[in-house]
């Protein structure tokens, strides 16, 4: 499994190369905005379509690491569905691979700005939940401590050999981090923007996804 080991708030966690959070000791994963239904709820407002093959192919790569991981606990860190209709809408195919997902395991739905009503698709709904010493919610408060979120689509540059490669990242400094967007359309925002920015320590560290994830300095 491509992934990369490091400490936050005195919990040994794994950064997936797929944007994944794994945390071994609490057999707990988690994922961040997967904006299911993303095509759909475009072509509905009457906007561009667009291959409608996003849910499917985030739902593949969740089944995939879920496989791999086997985790007792599965945290979605909101924003799972573009919008509300978006799960109605939603093929019975899809449906049924998420509660065979679901199977034997506690899922919690954290609820997002996108999707902030209750999901009638089995697991709890939560505006937010603390695992050991950690804190998990959608949009990251100025004040908190010990705090993963998501909701930015956080994404960083490196530049090696001349070359400039932008990935979705993981943003960590003392006190909270930040997951990448999981879903297939969902875009990003640099970590140079000034919400991110200010958001983050002077020594916060980005990680990005990929074959060989890395960390490197936040790029600002």
């Amino acid at each position: 499994m491509n992934e990369l080991a490091f400490s936050f708030a005195g919990q040994n966690l794994r950064a997936l190369g797929s944007g994944a959070l794994w945390w071994p000791d609490q057999k707990l994963f988690c994922v961040s905005d997967l904006h299911l239904g993303k095509s759909e709820r475009i072509a509905r407002r009457g906007g561009p379509s667009l291959p409608p093959y996003d849910s499917r192919e985030t739902l593949t790569r969740l089944e995939s690491d879920i496989a791999r991981t086997n985790p007792e606990t599965v945290i979605c860190l909101g924003d799972s569905f573009d919008d509300l209709d978006a799960l109605v809408a939603m093929n019975a195919g899809e449906k049924l691979g998420i509660t065979a997902l679901q199977a034997g395991r506690r899922w919690i739905w954290i609820e997002g700005n996108h999707d902030p009503g209750p999901i009638e698709l089995g697991g709890s709904h939560l505006s937010e939940c603390t695992v050991a010493s950690l804190t998990f919610r959608h949009i990251a408060q100025p004040e908190a401590e010990a705090e993963i979120s998501g909701h930015y689509h956080p994404k960083a540059r490196l530049n090696a050999r001349g070359r400039s490669i932008t990935r979705p990242a993981f943003l960590v400094d003392n006190t909270r981090l930040i997951l990448p967007a999981y879903g297939t359309y969902t875009g990003g925002l640099r970590s140079s923007d000034q919400v991110l920015d200010a958001l983050m320590g002077d020594r916060a560290m980005a990680i990005l996804t990929g074959p060989r994830p890395q960390i490197i300095p936040m790029p600002r």
